[in-house]
């Protein structure tokens, strides 16, 4: 079975029947934010239904009418990718992807429908990648115009979902204009980047019953990553361990609550396989029950590996506090 790494941490691969109890356990975890928009969800409720969701894209597979692939992460199923419609004598398909809250904000679905297209136009000689989306369907419409497609048109009222007529909206890209291998367009550099900015930036949020979980910095840095704190009188270096230990504790054990960052301006600029990042931050929250809020400027580097790129270092500084007249 082949295996496509998406990063350090993230798998894509084939999904097959015999993985249903895997399938069902994580449809069953993302079926609140899955079902409005993925049919197949609705019936995915036991073990034989699942079961026979898998089978129907196993047919598909040997028809070479449709495909399914799984998004793990750290080794739990959180997505994935299809080819609902594939159709080699029009030279059209349809492509289209779920993920539960688990694998969100850290680019999986992008760079795996990428590779489908890719894969779609260069080796199977597609001419036409069509994405059906419910209109409203926010997330989704975003996922189709990071991958560059078009909007051709609304649908008006052709799905329907428990007795509602929806309306569709249909995003197609062609292969003319797909880029050739290792032709990326700045545009889609810049929303890879602002991607792992918003992992990074986000991973310290613990307003509401969100818990916060350090370790996605790992996925967003190499592993010889450097965090720099420059706002007294000497840098403190930190690689991710040291770096994210006692923030992880800090944000989870009532020091500081109801915690948020978030960038207010960046200046991206990127140049080959190198790229750098000068934002302005700031955040509010509760320091050991004490309301405070703070801004202060961020300069962040990017490198491009084979998987990706990632953040080779970041470097902060805080506005100093103002003091009461």
């Amino acid at each position: 079975m082949f295996t496509l790494p998406l990063g350090d941490h993230a798998r894509l691969r084939p999904l097959e029947p015999w993985q249903a109890p895997e399938f069902l356990a994580h449809i069953d975890r993302a079926r609140a934010s899955v079902d409005p928009w993925i049919p197949w969800a609705t019936f995915s409720t036991d073990l034989d239904s699942a079961t026979a969701t898998l089978q129907r894209y196993a047919d598909r597979l040997a028809t070479d009418t449709g495909r399914i692939y799984g998004l793990w992460l750290d080794g739990t199923l959180v997505g994935g990718v299809m080819f609902t419609r594939f159709d080699s004598a029009s030279g059209v398909c349809e492509i289209g992807c779920w993920l539960e809250p688990a694998g969100e904000g850290r680019g999986l679905v992008t760079q795996a429908c990428r590779a489908l297209i890719g894969w779609a136009f260069r080796e199977r000689g597609m001419s036409r990648v069509e994405w059906w989306v419910t209109a409203g369907n926010t997330r989704s419409i975003a996922v189709a115009r990071r991958l560059g497609m078009t909007r051709d048109g609304v649908l008006r009222q052709s799905s329907s979902y428990r007795g509602v007529r929806r309306d569709s909206e249909v995003w197609s890209v062609l292969s003319e204009e797909w880029p050739p291998l290792g032709d990326v367009s700045v545009s889609d550099v810049r929303a890879e980047l602002d991607g792992l900015m918003r992992v990074f930036v986000g991973a310290f949020t613990n307003t509401g019953d969100r818990r916060p979980d350090l370790g996605v910095i790992r996925d967003v840095f190499i592993p010889q990553g450097r965090i720099i704190a420059n706002v007294g009188d000497e840098p403190v270096i930190y690689d991710l361990d040291a770096f994210i230990e006692p923030r992880q504790k800090m944000l989870t054990d009532g020091t500081l609550t109801e915690f948020s960052e978030w960038e207010v301006a960046a200046r991206t600029e990127i140049f080959g396989s190198i790229a750098h990042r000068f934002s302005e931050y700031r955040k509010s929250g509760f320091r050991n029950g004490a309301w405070f809020e703070g801004s202060g400027h961020k300069t962040t580097q990017f490198v491009r590996t084979s998987s990706g790129w990632k953040i080779s270092s970041l470097a902060w500084d805080d506005e100093p506090a103002a003091i009461p007249e």
